[in-house]
């Protein structure tokens, strides 16, 4: 299992798609790994120290991922699904577009937030945020910003307005206040992110921005 041999296109389908029962093994060993980068990182991490925590043979995870980093891009790949689906819910049959910029960018910059693993690679290696943001064409990000859009355009039919833009400012929004936290925007509470995207980025929904 790879991302890196996977265009951007189909790596956004694979996200966007409702994800296939996984077999117990392949959970064990993604379950292992996946504590494994959350409590060392990902550099210090090996194959032996994965097989160790999930109970296997490093043999067995080499017959599924041909080595550390198809391994990281699979828990990579299964947690940005999860990160879709919780925007999906989160912005699923509201009463408005703006509802769902508003839900839509709590959401994400919450999840994103508090997640372990994010939380553990931006504490001790924020230099690897980008990278894996920008993967094949940045597919993670393209494929969140057809989700968010897909609500929008769903919200109001008739609407003219570029969702995908729109969509996407939002989510580049919230990954410069994941990567660059402080400054003038105070966001640190459900509150305080759910007020400013009322106050601010519901705007680029209105004509003109009034």
């Amino acid at each position: 299992m790879t991302l890196h041999a996977t265009g951007a296109e189909g790596l956004r389908a694979r996200l966007a798609a409702p994800e296939a029962d996984p077999d117990d093994l392949d959970t064990r060993i993604l379950d292992a790994a996946l504590t494994e980068f959350e409590t060392y990182g990902l550099r210090r991490v090996s194959v032996e120290d994965v097989a160790k925590r999930a109970g296997v043979a490093r043999t067995t995870i080499y017959r599924r991922f041909s080595n550390k980093e198809q391994l990281l891009q699979a828990v990579i790949l299964r947690e940005c699904r999860r990160f879709l689906t919780a925007i999906a819910q989160a912005t699923e049959d509201l009463a408005s577009p703006e509802d769902a910029v508003v839900e839509g960018f709590v959401t994400g910059l919450q999840s994103a937030r508090t997640h372990p693993l994010m939380t553990r690679v931006l504490e001790s290696e924020p230099e690897a945020v980008i990278p894996q943001l920008s993967m094949n064409g940045g597919a993670v990000m393209l494929a969140a910003r057809d989700i968010l859009a897909d609500r929008l355009r769903r919200a109001r039919p008739d609407d003219p307005q570029d969702h995908d833009t729109v969509a996407e400012v939002l989510l580049r929004l919230a990954v410069s206040l994941l990567l660059v936290p402080g400054g003038g925007l105070a966001l640190e509470d459900e509150d305080a992110i759910r007020a400013f995207a009322r106050d601010y980025l519901t705007r680029m929904l209105r004509p003109g921005g009034d």
